[in-house]
């Protein structure tokens, strides 16, 4: 049998950013009430993942789940390209004699949430604030209709039949990055750098070895441990292994999404850092603030890589570039 041939760095790149692009659009109204979840600290606007998509269709139509995710889908394609990329550039490079030693697997999945994050601070910065301007639009409270009149605002004596929180405000991506630019310089788009670092490398860590090995559990039971995995078989593997990854990192999830949310509610704290942030969560929220948005978390990330897995192990690069070719 003829050795399988090794993807080429543009394949794999192709890959990722395929795959980043169809699982983003996938689980995107799932990662906003994440984001808006992780975001609440003194009123609850929200009471939980249904509730918070339910709420963002009620105020803000279907197309509020969405806020954000153009941003998310522009970036997604490196960020996932170099992350998938990365790894598999590692392993290859930790590889001897085509074994990979279980330490060599965890530090491939270090190097590769290292690269990424070059790409992923600067798109979660922008798409956080995009996520979170609707729950600070639902907490401003709804003037009675004695209050409009006061101001001159009532057009009728009948007050609405429902009382609803005006829209939030349509800011872009754009006009934020202009506007961080212009205050903070290069250095306000990477606010929360380090927490985003502290949150992708010890997930890489966990979720690529673990992907690795239920992957290759299929394959070695058939008895042929180098054959291309099935569809299904990396796409289970890939939402396993980004379940246990994403619940595992979450309360450094919260630290980062916290750090890096500019507009806060009112007597919402704001940090100064991440142990200050910690500490504070600990002092205010408890132990418990620290898996908000666990479920949502798992939820997004479990479908994310393993569409993210499937669609890198079909193969999709290099069939492409075969047509090109």
């Amino acid at each position: 049998m003829a050795e399988k041939k090794v993807s080429s760095l543009p394949a794999k790149l192709i890959n990722g950013g395929v795959a980043g692009l169809v699982g983003v659009t996938c689980v995107f109204p799932i990662d906003l009430a994440k984001t808006r979840l992780q975001n609440q600290q003194g009123v609850q606007v929200y009471n939980g993942m249904l509730d918070c998509l339910a709420k963002t269709i009620r105020s803000e139509g279907y197309f509020g789940c969405y806020r954000g995710a153009a941003v998310n889908l522009t970036l997604v394609t490196p960020e996932k390209a170099i992350k998938l990329a990365a790894n598999d550039v590692f392993r290859q490079k930790l590889s001897k004699d085509g074994h990979l030693p279980l330490w060599g697997e965890v530090l491939a999945g270090c190097g590769a949430g290292t690269c990424q994050v070059i790409v992923t601070t600067p798109m979660e910065m922008l798409k956080i604030q995009l996520q979170d301007a609707g729950r600070l639009a639902a907490q401003r409270p709804v003037p009675t209709p004695a209050q409009a009149a006061a101001s001159g605002t009532a057009q009728s004596l009948v007050p609405p039949p429902t009382a609803r929180p005006p829209p939030p405000p349509r800011t872009s991506a754009t006009s934020i990055t202009v506007e961080l630019l212009k205050t903070r310089g290069l250095a306000g788009l990477y606010r929360g750098a380090g927490a985003t670092l502290m949150r992708d490398v010890p997930f890489s860590m966990i979720y690529f070895p673990l992907f690795a090995n239920l992957n290759a559990l299929g394959r070695e039971a058939a008895g042929d441990a180098q054959a291309r995995a099935p569809f299904w078989q990396s796409f289970v593997s890939g939402c396993g292994a980004g379940s246990v990854a994403a619940v595992a990192v979450t309360p450094l999830d919260v630290i980062k999404t916290r750090l890096q949310t500019l507009q806060k509610g009112d007597g919402e704290d704001t940090y100064k850092g991440i142990v200050d942030c910690t500490r504070r969560i600990m002092m205010r929220e408890g132990p418990s603030a620290f898996l908000k948005g666990a479920a949502c978390r798992a939820l997004v990330i479990a479908p994310l890589f393993g569409i993210a897995q499937g669609v890198y192990f079909l193969g999709v690069g290099e069939t492409l570039l075969g047509l090109l070719g």
